[in-house]
């Protein structure tokens, strides 16, 4: 497919290797403004914020993908198939449903279960299980531990639904998930049938165990810093 695509207006060249990918355009406009020298607006088709800066000499950018798998989907396919995007790191938000940990802890997201259909479009003969990066998991712990910032390893459940029963999210919980949100599946699967790296790291920013710890949508925004440090850091 020659670019622009259909959902990015970019020209080739304009995205660096790696790509930082909140869900929230208004988060990838923060993180721009926030910690990039000499952002550049590359994309807003649909007003999906996508920049190109450096932070510590080192060309990075970052660009929303929307909610949900179908969207990070489409997103993630196009920057590693056609923009030639060698990396991209989620910074999201999540629900816990694990009682160790709590709104501001961070997640990040070894493999990613899922009630989504996204993986059947390759016909395998089983059920796949989605996982990160190994060399982008390994930096992300190192620099997580190295922040000082709580923080637990391990899956993630990537729902096609917002507002599901607290008891379905539970019972992932006993299986040892830590955390509920929509994307990271479908970025896992795009990253390896490309041959590229996929991560996802996020911050909790509401819990099923401490409800009264939750989070705004202002608070999400802009407080979740750390995690985006984080994420600059191994770019």
């Amino acid at each position: 497919m020659p670019i622009p695509t259909p959902h990015i207006n970019a020209k080739a060249g304009d995205f660096a290797e790696t790509v930082l990918m909140p869900g929230d355009p208004l988060r990838s406009k923060f993180i721009a403004e926030t910690f990039l020298e000499n952002p550049v607006l590359v994309n807003n088709v649909r007003g999906v914020q996508g920049y190109t800066g450096t932070y510590k000499g080192k060309r990075v950018s970052v660009m929303a993908s929307g909610m949900g798998q179908p969207a990070i989907g489409i997103y993630s396919y196009e920057l590693f198939a056609f923009y030639d995007v060698k990396n991209i790191i989620r910074i999201g938000s999540c629900g816990s449903i694990d009682p160790e940990l709590h709104v501001r802890d961070i997640i990040i997201a070894q493999g990613a279960c899922t009630n989504g259909n996204y993986a059947a479009q390759y016909n395998l003969p089983g059920t796949y299980a989605p996982i990160a990066s190994f060399e982008l998991l390994e930096k992300a712990v190192a620099a997580t531990r190295a922040s000082g910032v709580r923080f637990k390893v391990g899956n993630i459940f990537s729902s096609d639904m917002f507002y599901d029963d607290a008891a379905s999210a539970m019972a992932w919980a006993k299986m040892g998930v830590l955390g509920v949100e929509m994307e990271s599946a479908a970025l896992y699967c795009n990253a390896a049938r490309l041959g590229k790296n996929g991560l996802c790291i996020c911050t909790i920013s509401d819990s099923f165990n401490y409800p009264e710890e939750n989070t705004t949508a202002e608070e999400r925004q802009t407080s979740f810093t750390k995690m985006m440090e984080i994420a600059l850091e191994i770019a």
